[in-house]
């Protein structure tokens, strides 16, 4: 196992490394060297400087590359684990550790220091062939009572393979997931294994919020439109996997009442915003237009009919267009691409500035982005732990307000105040 602590003064970044060790024995900081934070402004600039896959133009000022902006607080990022193999989904529990879930299928218990325990046996198995396997997750608001523990995760059937969202009770001994039950599947199944999504966090009602990506072809991503199907959608569901009360399509004739929202592509990132309560989005795109979206009941949010991004093959999709009445437009959108994953709001004292921002892991653009939200407006951005070289996959917040990311790469940081 490797070691690193990246100590950032103001941008400047500083990296040390020491020995291997054991998998499961936690792993202890080392400072490194220090610098004085600078005093000056970044220049009124994005900080993307690549040049765009497409030519079109966005709808309002500020929906893409917006003004860079720089933490001046001293913080440092720590590695507190490098033994996880490709982690998906984590979890803060109430006593200050996680539950972290690895694409092939297990789901582990990380101690804030890097103790990483062996996997939770009582798991259903995963397809994890292509972009699925075991996905997102949370733990029950009432976790420090009832144990229970919700997952996303791709699922063989016998007509193709869907997302499926599971629920199981952690033992007491904290060795097996108990009386494991799938509580509710996306369908139509399909052949493909790609674009499942899949996040799932509970709302301020009790109630739990699921992405459901698009499965990428073309032949089937027209159904993220399809009021009758559970492609490209974000879901609302009770714990028991049936349509949570007060969804905006109940009673709607030839529409799931299960529906949130419509139009979605590939979802990795949901979190609700601490002041609001809003429930924000991120999605990827295909080459250009990763979205962020502020999530209303009912919306349509245009995919693949409208989208700031063209095919992998270089064409346009669809009819080319970014904006259609009835359709929302994204808050923010990237292109090139950054490839938003995870996501969560800043919440807390230890670092002021970046308090109520939006943190978004990002996997081809390797760092984590913060981004400045204002009147429901992206108004700065900024590119954490760049120098890492890691494809960031999910992020949270955790025990004494630090923040916590996994990379693809089975990394585990904690991010805090100097």
């Amino acid at each position: 196992m490797k070691k690193y602590i990246l100590i950032i003064l103001a941008g400047t970044v500083l990296l040390a490394t020491s020995c291997k060790k054991k998998r499961s024995e936690p792993e202890t900081a080392q400072p490194s060297e220090t610098t004085t934070p600078g005093t000056t402004d970044p220049p009124v600039t994005s900080v993307e400087t690549n040049p765009s896959n497409s030519r079109y133009s966005p709808a309002f000022t500020g929906q893409t590359r917006v003004n860079a902006v720089r933490t001046t607080t001293a913080y440092q990022s720590t590695v507190i684990t490098s033994s996880l193999t490709s982690p998906w989904g984590i979890a803060a529990l109430p006593d200050g550790r996680f539950l972290v879930t690895e694409k092939a299928g297990n789901i582990r218990l990380v101690t804030a220091s890097g103790q990483v325990s062996a996997p939770i046996s009582g798991m259903p198995a995963v397809n994890s062939g292509g972009q699925g396997g075991l996905l997102g997750l949370c733990i029950d608001p009432a976790f420090t009572t009832n144990r229970m523990v919700y997952w996303s995760f791709s699922e063989r059937r016998s007509d193709g393979n869907l997302l499926a969202v599971a629920k199981g009770h952690l033992s007491s001994d904290e060795t097996g997931m108990e009386n494991v039950t799938v509580i509710y599947r996306a369908t139509p199944a399909y052949s493909g294994t790609n674009q499942y999504g899949s996040r799932v966090i509970f709302d301020r009602t009790g109630n739990l919020i699921v992405s459901s990506g698009d499965r990428s072809d073309p032949g089937i991503r027209v159904q993220a439109q399809a009021l009758n199907s559970s492609i490209g959608k974000i879901l609302r569901i009770a714990t028991d996997g049936q349509p949570a009360p007060g969804n905006p399509f109940v009673g709607q004739a030839d529409a799931r009442p299960e529906l949130y929202s419509i139009g979605h592509r590939n979802q990795h990132g949901l979190a609700f915003h601490p002041v609001t309560g809003d429930l924000w989005e991120g999605e990827l795109g295909p080459r250009g237009g990763d979205e962020i979206n502020l999530i209303r009941p009912g919306a349509n949010y245009g995919w693949p009919v409208i989208t700031y991004g063209i095919d992998y093959s270089g064409q346009p999709i669809g009819n080319a267009i970014q904006q259609q009445n009835g359709m929302e437009q994204p808050v923010y959108y990237w292109d090139p691409v950054v490839s938003p994953s995870g996501m969560t709001f800043y919440r807390g004292n230890r670092i002021p500035e970046w308090e109520n921002n939006l943190f978004v892991a990002a996997l081809s653009g390797m760092h984590i982005v913060r981004l400045v939200i204002e009147n429901n407006r992206v108004t700065g951005e900024e590119r954490l732990l760049a120098s890492e070289r890691q494809r960031f996959r999910d992020i949270t917040q955790g025990h004494g307000n630090a923040l916590y990311a996994i990379t693809d790469g089975g990394r585990l940081y904690r991010i805090d105040r100097q």
